[in-house]
């Protein structure tokens, strides 16, 4: 592969993953909308949104990314998610993810994209 193949396999993979990301954040707010519906109208958007996330999935599954959420897990330091309100907390917190900002995003060979937090104290 020559340097300039590199470069535009790079880009595009850059481009793949932007659209992926939006997706995510856009199926997040439609799933909110979703739960505002009555139940019939709600069980047949919920099985589009479904379908969709699917082959979100087995299309970035296809070029060796996935999405990774971590909503709901404790927060560690070193974790590939930034947290934006880290510093309204004490160094000792017990810490955990409460909000997905924007989805950690794996290759193949690691770490593709980081993503975004916000996060919320445990009691001991």
């Amino acid at each position: 592969m020559t340097i300039g193949d590199r470069r535009i396999s790079l880009h595009l993979e850059h481009a793949l993953i932007d659209v992926a990301v939006e997706s995510w954040r856009f199926s997040r707010l439609f799933a909110r909308a979703v739960s505002k519906l009555d139940a019939d109208e709600s069980a047949r958007y919920g099985g589009q949104l479904r379908f969709f996330l699917r082959k979100l999935e087995q299309s970035l599954g296809a070029t060796g990314l996935s999405l990774v959420d971590v909503e709901g897990h404790p927060y560690v330091p070193g974790m590939a998610a930034s947290a934006l309100n880290l510093s309204d907390f004490t160094p000792d917190a017990s810490l955990v993810v409460d909000q997905m900002v924007e989805p950690i995003v794996m290759g193949l060979d690691g770490l593709r994209r980081q993503g975004t937090v916000v996060l919320r104290s445990i009691k001991k």
